[in-house]
């Protein structure tokens, strides 16, 4: 089961609006083909109601919404209500697993709190919802009050429910106390369907995930890049992969090949970026940055794992620093078409050493500029110049720029407006591009970046990553001023398109 769209909203920051809920929803569903989703809390506000209302009338019309889950209190029939409204058809009841959240929270005993419990579930039968039980702090409960985790189970195994669901809702369990409690918790219970809902506070999500499974559980709790409360939950991807690999007898539906596609849009929409080393999903973990890393590639495979990229519809790179060697450079050169003798690949190599030890970051992209500066070569200089251009932002206006463009030797004009000065001068380069009847990529990435400890006068680096014939590639400028920055890194773009090394 996804709870990004529930427990994963509880990341500090982070609000889904109704139409991104629906749109995450029909993904999840239909493309990452997990088994259900959690998408929201009963009773939280007006636009939570209109985004669980817009995906139970997509989810009904397409025969999902056994497939659609929310979280519900205790309340008196107040979430039945709410949800009966909102024409949600499984609950996921909250309800206590732990003595101390019991006494402390609800000030009942067990037999009141159970008595309550079974009311709920009896009168959601009534209407029509199916029942899924949480055991909130249930971890704790097999802490420190095992008894009553017990005690409430054997209550609960009389009741018509259909799921369990026990959570580490403060992170706290280590994979051995994940496998010995719920072993123990299994072998009592064997005709209850239990889940595991793992959070990540010890970073321990995957782990305890794992374990849980090879305990007999018969569902996980998962978020997207794992998003959630605190250090979040077990993360999607991570688990995914983990599972098809160390455990060959447990099958699941989860698309791995889209698993970075959810990824990055969820990290879109919510503005929380990726870490460029996170599992599966990162921008860095199918990149060899050693030069003997790239050399083995090439070699048997010496550096082979079976996370190859394309499992996750994604490439191997070969990064370019100041422990590249001529294997790293090779690589690229043949990705970008390019061929060079052994004697120019040394002095590109010595270049691209150079910049690393400078802190420059280098890109494939970079290489034609490298090139035509160490050795020369004609074939690689600018075609396409932005000759000049002027920029103006008022308060309360539009921003507005004029261009000249300087296409392989004949100057073309445009005017345009826009948000900001960049959006103002990209509408005027497409206003010319256009108007040549040339396809320009789309800009699916904008990232501005000022070294540590520079003060307002220092060079700003403007990296941009485009999508151009269903291949991404980032150029990046390098100015004083951030707009400066960003339409150099254009013009790099412009030269890069125009020799068509990805038509």
């Amino acid at each position: 089961m996804d709870t990004t769209l529930r427990d994963g909203e509880q990341t500090s920051g982070v609000s889904f609006s109704a139409s991104e809920k629906l749109t995450l929803a029909k993904l999840l569903l239909n493309e990452l083909k997990v088994n259900r989703i959690e998408i929201a809390s009963a009773r939280v506000s007006e636009g939570e109601f209109y985004a669980v209302k817009n995906i139970t009338n997509w989810a009904k019309e397409n025969s999902l919404l056994n497939k659609i889950e929310i979280l519900t209190f205790v309340d008196n029939g107040i979430s039945l209500d709410w949800m009966k409204k909102a024409d949600a058809k499984v609950q996921n009841l909250l309800t206590k697993g732990s003595l101390n959240h019991l006494k402390y929270q609800l000030k009942k005993e067990p037999t009141d709190h159970f008595k309550s419990i079974s009311k709920n579930i009896f009168e959601a039968k009534k209407i029509g919802i199916e029942t899924n039980v949480y055991l909130e702090d249930w971890s704790n409960g097999m802490r420190n009050s095992k008894n009553y985790v017990f005690e409430y189970l054997n209550f609960i195994s009389n009741e018509p429910i259909k799921r369990v669901l026990l959570p580490d809702t403060l992170g706290i369990l280590n994979p051995r106390e994940t496998y010995n409690f719920l072993s123990e918790i299994i072998n009592k219970f064997p005709n209850i369907h239990f889940d595991f809902h793992g959070h990540n506070d010890y970073d321990l999500g995957v782990a305890n995930s794992l374990e849980s499974l090879r305990a007999g559980v018969k569902g996980l709790h998962l978020t997207v890049n794992g998003m959630g409360e605190r250090a979040g939950n077990a993360p999607m991807a991570s688990v995914i992969a983990a599972i098809n690999d160390f455990l060959p007898n447990i099958k699941i539906s989860v698309d791995e090949e889209s698993l970075h596609k959810v990824s990055k849009l969820v990290s879109t929409l919510t503005g929380f970026r990726i870490p460029a080393n996170k599992p599966i999903v990162g921008e860095n973990v199918f990149t060899q940055t050693a030069g003997v890393h790239a050399d083995g590639d090439d070699k048997k495979n010496l550096y082979f794992n079976d996370l190859i990229p394309e499992r996750f519809g994604r490439k191997r790179k070969y990064a370019l620093g100041k422990t590249s060697g001529k294997a790293n450079i090779k690589k690229n050169l043949t990705e970008l078409g390019l061929t060079l003798n052994e004697s120019e690949i040394k002095l590109v190599t010595e270049r691209v050493i150079e910049l690393g030890d400078k802190k420059e970051r280098v890109t494939a992209e970079d290489l034609p500029y490298i090139i035509s500066d160490v050795i020369g070569s004609e074939s690689i200089k600018n075609k396409i110049k932005i000759k000049s251009y002027a920029l103006s932002h008022s308060k309360g206006l539009n921003a507005t720029t004029s261009v000249a463009l300087d296409f392989n030797g004949k100057v073309y004009e445009e005017n345009s407006s826009g948000d900001g000065q960049y959006d103002a001068f990209w509408n005027a380069i497409n206003k010319i591009y256009k108007n040549q009847k040339i396809k320009l990529p789309n800009l699916i990435d904008y990232a501005v970046r000022i070294p540590p400890g520079s003060n307002s006068d220092a060079l700003c680096e403007t990296s941009i990553t485009w999508k151009y014939n269903d291949r991404d590639f980032t150029t990046r400028g390098l100015d004083s001023d951030q707009t400066v920055s960003a339409i150099k890194a254009t013009e790099k773009m412009l030269n890069i398109i125009y020799s068509k090394k990805w038509s």
